[in-house]
């Protein structure tokens, strides 16, 4: 499975300049899925057009992502692992059996097919999946061991749409939520928060945790409801969880145009109450750079300072309820220069480094938060009243 362009990357040893570190999981097998070329991400090509796109989720996106973590100002901060495909009897922790024997068949195919809207299995796609979800489940398993307190899986593609039985949004395997249920099957986690800051509502993890009171989940997106068939959920502030998890998800749907102060407000006003009451002893952050001012997929304003925000306050979090263990996975990010700067200034704020050291290349856009703050007012105001967990004793 090696690549002549990408190579393999082994565990290497702390670097004696870096004061602290992010442990980054990945293997250049993901590369191998390949969507489809058409009109953004239909596959569809009209016939009076000269010059077709990529789908948006490609690989050259996560190329950037892997060079600037390899290159870039915050390489010495990096440690490298490489990962691992998950064998089917893992992904049986979150998804039905049932799916996955569909997957398995659309694979053996051998053919293209559409299985989602946007979301095209091709040959190689079922490879990079197994090693999307088996890089993320030894990330988690090296904060489990103790081998590190903060890791990053570099993954795709993507996972947080996908649900127990149904594809989505350009995912497979939803990484994210087997590497909860790892830890919580560890038995060194009874509560695991997962932290969802992609600008599309991470459906696929709120949905299989729906009725659970063992993992809170919180999804900050744009407010763009339900968009089909696959995708049902509409991610507002009424779809907080039933039975035991009533309650324990929260959606956080923003405006459009939301920007790095809305966000910071969010996070301080909404996200961190939260998850100080519900007490984790997991943090997971569910990353996405399509939250940029600059994506194609995407209607909101995020610029390099607001990731780098994040991820201080993310780290916080850590740090005060699951003894700073945190587990970041990636998503989305679709502009292909933009979101690799998006990650670096993220991983600076969570790796505390006092100045960034990269500038800001495109952000120009002034912010008006009012807006924004209004929306997480009413949010807060409603959860005031019909979240129980929420509220004060």
């Amino acid at each position: 499975m090696a690549s002549d362009d990408v190579p393999s990357l082994s565990p290497s040893p702390p670097s004696p300049m870096a004061k602290s570190r992010v442990d980054v999981f990945w293997h250049e097998g993901m590369l191998r899925h390949d969507a489809v070329e058409g009109v953004f991400d239909t596959g569809h090509d009209p016939g009076f057009l000269d010059v077709l796109e990529k789908h948006p989720e490609n690989a050259d996106r996560v190329r950037n992502m892997l060079s600037i973590l390899r290159r870039g100002p915050i390489a010495p901060h990096v440690n490298w692992f490489t990962g691992r495909p998950a064998i089917v009897s893992e992904l049986h922790m979150f998804h039905t059996s049932e799916y996955i024997d569909e997957l398995v068949e659309a694979d053996k195919s051998g053919e293209r097919r559409e299985i989602a809207a946007g979301t095209f299995m091709s040959p190689g796609s079922w490879e990079a999946a197994l090693l999307a979800a088996g890089t993320t489940l030894s990330a988690m398993q090296h904060i489990l061991d103790c081998h590190g307190k903060v890791a990053y899986a570099l993954v795709r593609p993507p996972g947080h749409h996908s649900q127990p039985s149904q594809a989505d949004g350009y995912c497979f395997l939803n990484n994210a939520a087997l590497a909860v249920k790892l830890a919580l099957n560890s038995g060194s986690c009874s509560r695991v928060a997962v932290i969802d800051i992609d600008v599309h509502y991470g459906n696929g993890t709120a949905e299989g945790f729906y009725s659970s009171d063992e993992v809170l989940t919180v999804s900050l997106h744009m407010n763009h409801g339900s968009w089909g068939s696959s995708h049902p959920q509409k991610g507002s502030i009424e779809e907080l969880g039933e039975d035991l998890g009533l309650g324990y998800n929260l959606n956080v749907p923003l405006p459009n145009g939301t920007g790095d102060r809305g966000y910071e407000y969010a996070m301080t006003e909404l996200v961190v109450p939260a998850v100080r009451r519900f007490g984790p002893d997991m943090v997971v952050l569910v990353v996405g750079q399509d939250s940029s001012a600059f994506d194609p997929n995407g209607r909101q304003s995020l610029t390099m300072n607001g990731y780098r925000r994040i991820g201080q306050i993310m780290r916080g979090v850590a740090e005060e309820h699951s003894h700073g263990r945190l587990l970041m996975v990636q998503e989305g990010g679709y502009h292909v220069t933009y979101a690799a700067y998006c990650l670096h200034a993220m991983l600076e704020g969570v790796l505390k480094i006092p100045e960034p050291h990269l500038s800001d290349p495109i952000a120009y856009y002034p912010e008006e938060e009012a807006i924004a703050v209004a929306a997480v007012e009413s949010i807060k105001k409603y959860h005031s009243e019909f979240v129980t967990s929420l509220r004060g004793t």
